[in-house]
């Protein structure tokens, strides 16, 4: 017996249904791709980048979104939710409910295990059509390991990476520099926990050392140490 085959939708359907879905779900080609749940670690590396890039970008002229805004390829009629999208600029919307970013120019994805290849390959793929987008940032999660592409002049995409919590890499699309982001478990006073090792993006100036962050964690109260992992 052959399966039923998905219904196709057009884009105004699909817009239609997501604004109001409970989950969020891609659509590419007619067909709705419902997105999984993330996980608490993951979650938490989205949060710290985002409130770190926020502070560092009030007073240059971009825009940090996270997660819940939705992003258009038009050269592809792709739909999908970046982890986090830098905007430099004036942000441009789809249309007048301005919910669906169409010129990203920095996109961060923080790994996972179902999602890294297509983070790396048909993703990043479909992202490379659109003309403001610049730069590409993978952290792993359950690893000290950073991605970063660069758009060069001609066209071609440069990949430097790093594994060394030590290393600061520069963001070039008139952004900023930030830190590895790494997170390890670690315990203190019999109390394990997950710590985000950079915790927040900073300027090479003031980038803090492993040590000086641990010692930092060290200080923090038992209270603070629950707070950090909600």
């Amino acid at each position: 017996m052959s399966s039923q085959p998905k219904p196709y939708l057009t884009p105004e359907q699909y817009l239609a249904l997501e604004r109001t879905a409970a989950y969020k779900s891609e659509y590419f080609r007619g067909e709705v791709f419902a997105m999984a749940g993330a996980s608490p670690t993951h979650v938490l590396m989205v949060s710290n980048i985002v409130a770190a890039l926020h502070g560092q970008l009030r007073r240059r002229p971009c825009t940090v979104y996270a997660t819940d805004l939705r992003l258009k390829v038009n050269a592809s009629g792709l739909y999908t939710y970046p982890d986090i999208i830098v905007v430099c600029g004036e942000p441009r919307f789809d249309d007048d409910q301005q919910d669906t970013l169409v010129n990203p120019t920095l996109i961060v994805e923080v790994l996972s295990e179902s999602t890294q290849d297509y983070d790396r390959g048909g993703k990043f793929a479909q992202y490379r059509k659109i003309p403001s987008f610049a730069e590409y940032v993978l952290v792993a999660q359950d690893e000290c390991h950073v991605e970063h592409f660069v758009k060069q002049a001609n066209g071609l995409w440069l990949l430097a990476e790093t594994d060394r919590l030590e290393d600061v890499l520069t963001l070039s699309s008139n952004v900023l520099c930030f830190s590895v982001i790494c997170t390890r478990r670690c315990s203190f006073q019999g109390y394990e926990t997950l710590l985000n090792y950079t915790d927040t993006l900073r300027l090479r100036r003031t980038a803090m050392t492993i040590a000086e962050i641990l010692q930092q964690a060290k200080a923090l109260s038992g209270q603070e140490r629950k707070e950090l992992v909600k």
